[in-house]
């Protein structure tokens, strides 16, 4: 019997028991489906994850308090940064275009009925270029309301919105801790970043948050959340991450462990990649359980479809059927099984994957390797599993099979 002979048959036989040969495949083509879905995924929050560290701003720099021990240890970190490490950082190191010094923290906001809480940030001037943000209208904070801690404000967009709608800002009065600021403008929408919105924050000198909000709480001077450094070009990066660690441990007089950590925006994303992409692997190799699953059902049903049909492979053996064309149609339609669930799981995960990318930030992306190695992986187990019913099959005694039916 030639192999289209056999593939006809086995194709005819599936189909004769199509509850049994659906269920058959339902492994497979969960299997399938997880796993495409899961790695497309992944590779979706990697590149969202890429795309909001590159919409920080070109070449930055983020200088925080603490080691990166402690951070790990402690959610009350060291206020070891201040205003004045800023100043030196912005005058002192060759290799930097701009700094803004920066100190946050979560305030209720009020105008007349209506109040929110949203995230107080007290900066300088230099926030908006090294950060790439941009003016919808009106201005940001200058020098002049640094200098003179000024009761100024910039809203986020979203705050706008929640206060004013579709009017103008521009001049009105809000209330950030019961002190009255007027509005100077607001900022171009932003969007979230690793789950914070951007747009849900206000603006407000640097000095003012200090001095009228929060007060000082170093004793070495206005301590900062972080500052943030852009630098004259990407291959200044590195050696603007070491000038700025060398002053840095200069200026408080470091001789063992650092209490400031420095880090690239490329250092913050491997970081964030090598997070995401171990997500992702452990993500698919659960999800492939499902493909051993579904191959322990193909091998158990073709079990079972051996003992019902020995009558039948006793009468093809009687009339000369071998016992390779024996063994080649059970294999056969091992394989169609695992084949057909592999392209039906295919389908349903390609779906899933497009469905995450229209109604989630997530740009989840097709992955044809993801998408190959599963069929190509589904495929074969079909081929291994199908193995062991099909030699029982072929081994059958014609004599034994036909008394037995």
């Amino acid at each position: 019997m030639d192999l289209v002979e056999s593939s006809r048959m086995a194709v005819k036989t599936l189909t004769a028991n199509k509850l049994r040969s659906t269920l058959t495949m339902l492994g497979i083509i969960i299997g399938n489906a997880s796993v495409i879905a899961m790695i497309g995924i992944g590779q979706g929050a990697q590149k969202l994850a890429s795309e909001q560290f590159e919409s920080l701003g070109p070449n930055v720099l983020f200088v925080t308090p603490g080691s990166r021990e402690a951070r790990n240890r402690t959610f009350d970190l060291p206020r070891t940064l201040v205003l004045e490490d800023a100043k030196a950082i912005a005058t002192q190191v060759p290799s930097i275009n701009e700094v803004a010094a920066q100190r946050q923290s979560q305030l209720p906001v009020v105008y007349r009925n209506l109040n929110t809480n949203s995230l107080v940030v007290g900066t300088t001037p230099e926030f908006l270029s090294v950060r790439n943000f941009d003016m919808a209208r009106g201005r940001f904070i200058s020098n002049q309301d640094v200098e003179r801690n000024t009761q100024v404000v910039a809203l986020g967009s979203d705050v706008a919105t929640r206060f004013f709608g579709n009017r103008d800002p521009i001049g009105e009065q809000i209330r950030i801790r019961g002190l009255s600021f007027q509005v100077i403008g607001v900022l171009r929408s932003k969007g979230a970043f690793l789950g914070n919105n951007q747009d849900d924050a206000v603006y407000i000198p640097i000095t003012t948050q200090a001095n009228r909000l929060a007060g000082q709480t170093s004793p070495y001077g206005l301590d900062l959340t972080f500052i943030s450094i852009s630098a004259k070009n990407e291959a200044s990066i590195r050696a603007a991450e070491f000038q700025i660690t060398n002053l840095l441990r200069l200026r408080h007089k470091i001789t063992d462990r650092d209490d400031f950590t420095v880090q690239t925006q490329k250092d913050i994303l491997n970081i964030v990649g090598t997070i995401t992409g171990g997500l992702t692997a452990m993500l698919a190799a659960i999800a492939a359980i499902s493909l051993l699953v579904g191959g322990i059902g193909i091998m158990n049903i073709m079990l079972v479809s051996v003992t019902e049909r020995t009558q039948e492979i006793g009468l093809r053996k009687a009339i000369g059927a071998s016992q390779q064309d024996i063994l080649i149609q059970f294999i056969i339609e091992a394989v169609i099984l695992s084949a057909a669930g592999g392209l039906m799981g295919t389908a349903i995960g390609v779906g899933g994957i497009m469905l995450v990318g229209a109604f989630t930030p997530l740009q989840a992306g097709i992955s044809t390797g993801a998408i190959a190695i599963a069929v190509g992986v589904s495929g074969g187990i079909g081929l291994f599993f199908g193995v062991v019913p099909a030699r029982q099959a072929a081994k059958l005694d014609p004599i034994v099979a036909l008394r037995s039916a």
